[in-house]
């Protein structure tokens, strides 16, 4: 909680856990390094997914990295902010024996208000209907492919798991013709995400005008933050968020451990 933009991924699958929104298939890790009764670093993993692991001095990182190969041993990989996560890729390297690489590289942007004036784009924008399930899981899917394709998710659990909660919209023009999502609640604050727009719809505003439009929403329900993560791959993605308002906060690295 420290630092609760930074860590909005651990705190929101811990929520989701505790509140059952999420049920793992298999038994979460949790683990925290302490030191003279102080928590200095949290990590989580939600079998079969990567790990994740907060800031961490080079001690807490190398506790963490023991703990963890003891129980996954052919752990796919590991998510966490610069220069921590790489720092957990070397020990991770060395007790495993074997080469490691840079995965997705990404940054958190985050907003904590927004100008009143937005681009006008045909449409508007709605909650997910269940009718909309069909069209979402494959959007979910392509999604997937895009965004992460070294995570193992099911298009159809994910899409539901969001509509259920009442996280999932879309942008509506005459039908549905862009998706984008909230989820990973904080005290504080709230994530976008799942933003997608079809090949054939793109270049049109309408992701651009969803997530100014959800982030207007959510910000006017209480958040005092939204924040997302983009692929530093994509100068798209991270060019138009920045339009809308979001600011960079952090850059976070992907590391492939295995495989």
């Amino acid at each position: 909680m420290r630092a609760e933009i930074e860590n909005n991924v651990i705190l929101g699958i811990a929520r989701d856990i505790a509140q059952k929104t999420l049920i793992p298939k298999e038994r979460p890790y949790f683990a925290t390094a302490v030191d003279h009764g102080e928590v200095v670093a949290c990590a989580l993993r939600t079998p079969p997914h990567k790990l994740l692991i907060s800031r961490a001095d080079a001690d807490a990182v190398s506790a963490i990295a023991r703990d963890a190969f003891a129980l996954y041993p052919k752990l796919p990989g590991v998510n966490g902010p610069e220069p921590t996560v790489g720092a957990f890729a070397r020990v991770w390297a060395a007790l495993a024996g074997n080469a490691i690489r840079v995965g997705m590289r990404q940054r958190i942007y985050v907003v904590h208000s927004l100008g009143q004036h937005q681009p006008p784009v045909a449409g508007a924008l709605r909650r997910a209907a269940e009718s909309d399930l069909d069209s979402a899981t494959r959007w979910v899917a392509a999604f997937l492919r895009e965004a992460n394709p070294s995570e193992e998710s099911d298009p159809s659990e994910v899409a539901r798991r969001y509509f259920r909660y009442g996280g999932l919209f879309v942008w509506d023009n005459s039908g549905p013709v862009s998706m984008t999502a909230f989820g990973g609640k904080t005290p504080n604050g709230v994530r976008v995400s799942l933003v997608y727009t079809p090949p054939a719809m793109r270049r049109r505003g309408y992701a651009t005008a969803a997530v100014g439009a959800l982030t207007r929403f959510l910000l006017d329900e209480g958040n005092r933050y939204c924040c997302l993560y983009t692929n530093l791959a994509n100068p798209t993605s991270n060019s138009i968020y920045q339009k809308i308002g979001y600011q960079p906060l952090c850059d976070v690295n992907e590391y492939v451990l295995a495989g």
